[in-house]
């Protein structure tokens, strides 16, 4: 039943998707419907949270008036999910209000900024953080007007309160692999860009089985270009689920944004994935950590700043060569094997050039089979 349903959901949120295709590029309305998908799925996170607190009081959260019981939620809340929403914010609220021709907009923007505002001085905030930034609501491609921008998105947030997310069912993860297919087709629909945010299912299943051979369980696993998280959550599927923590770097704001998103919205709780926003190879994040499992789709050939100075870096010092300013390729392969636990394992897509172009990138391919013997085939 499991992918009936998938199929179904798949099909409605798509359809969903398509509302805005009209207006846009196939980057920005991708940003605006991930976003509207991850508010509603957080809404109705905390709703089903706080109505099972509530049960043997005999009511539910969107009823609650006393500031004790409040504060007492939100607190049991912040604790448990990372964030906390009021009920006048939650998703249906401001969908029904919309569907009655009020103006949303405002509210809307309460929301986004309140669920981010709830996690300051907590252990979720860098998880929480930006996340609904990407989502501008007052911008001209979603109508010349306020009140045309609004009668759009009124629209695509009722077509969304309409679907079942079936989160209340926790044995199969219905929404996790839409969302999952979404995020494919607007790769699909990306071209060559498609890549820096995710990598074709049929590649993030064939790394994460090498990464994860003859293992029941990854303590931890990193990817140090993460793009939308897809390849780190495809090795948490190829184990049942069955990894500590996730360990990520993206150096695009949108698709860090993405990222976690994605981890939330596949049930990783706040506290186990690390996902960070910066240039991997400029200004690392989880330098000090070893991983179990390292998996990376890098950006084929990319510039970087092969400048002599990056011989002292540790990284690097140890090959006596720096990658080519012109394809970075190897200077991904080293950064991550420099991350890479004694008993880890390491899979990565690269362009084929790496297997045979001579000069500084020779020299370091020689020292990784020849004098480490690091190459499994």
């Amino acid at each position: 039943m499991g992918e009936e349903q998938k199929a179904i959901l798949e099909k409605k949120l798509w359809a969903v998707a398509n509302e805005l295709r009209g207006q846009m590029g196939a980057d920005e309305f991708r940003d605006y419907i991930l976003g509207f998908i991850f508010y509603k799925y957080l809404s109705e996170k905390i709703e089903l949270f706080t109505n099972e607190l509530l049960e043997e009081d005999g009511i539910k959260f969107q009823s609650v008036e006393d500031e004790g019981l409040i504060s007492d939620l939100k607190d049991e809340c912040i604790e448990s999910l990372g964030y906390y929403i009021k009920p006048k914010y939650l998703f249906d609220n401001i969908a029904l209000a919309g569907k009655v021709n009020k103006f949303i907009l405002d509210d809307l923007q309460g929301a986004f900024s309140y669920i981010e505002k709830s996690t300051t001085g907590h252990n979720s905030e860098d998880d929480f953080g930006g996340l609904f930034e990407e989502i501008n609501l007052a911008s001209t491609k979603l109508g010349a007007t306020a009140s045309k921008r609004n009668d759009l998105i009124s629209k695509v947030m009722n077509h969304l309160n309409e679907i079942d997310f079936q989160l209340e069912n926790a044995e199969i993860d219905v929404l996790g692999d839409a969302y999952e297919y979404l995020i494919s087709q607007f790769a699909s629909g990306a071209g060559k860009k498609a890549g820096e945010f995710y990598t074709p299912q049929q590649v993030s299943k064939l790394l994460a089985k090498i990464v994860t051979e003859g293992k029941d369980r990854l303590k931890s696993v990193y990817d140090p270009t993460c793009g939308s998280g897809s390849l780190l959550l495809r090795v948490q599927r190829e184990l049942d689920g069955s990894v500590g923590e996730f360990f990520g770097q993206e150096m695009n704001r949108t698709t860090y944004n993405l990222a976690r998103m994605n981890m939330i919205l596949h049930n990783v709780r706040y506290e186990n994935f690390d996902i960070k926003l910066e240039d991997t190879l400029e200004n690392p994040q989880h330098l000090g950590r070893k991983f179990e499992a390292v998996v990376a789709n890098p950006p084929f050939s990319a510039k970087w700043d092969a400048n002599d100075l990056k011989l002292s870096d540790d990284r690097f010092a140890q090959y006596g060569k720096l990658a080519p300013k012109t394809k970075a390729d190897f200077a991904f392969v080293q950064h991550m094997i420099y991350q890479l636990d004694d008993n880890g394992t390491m899979a990565t897509v690269l362009p084929h050039g790496v297997l045979f172009r001579g000069a500084a990138e020779g020299v370091i391919r020689k020292y990784l089979i020849e004098k480490k013997n690091y190459l499994d085939a």
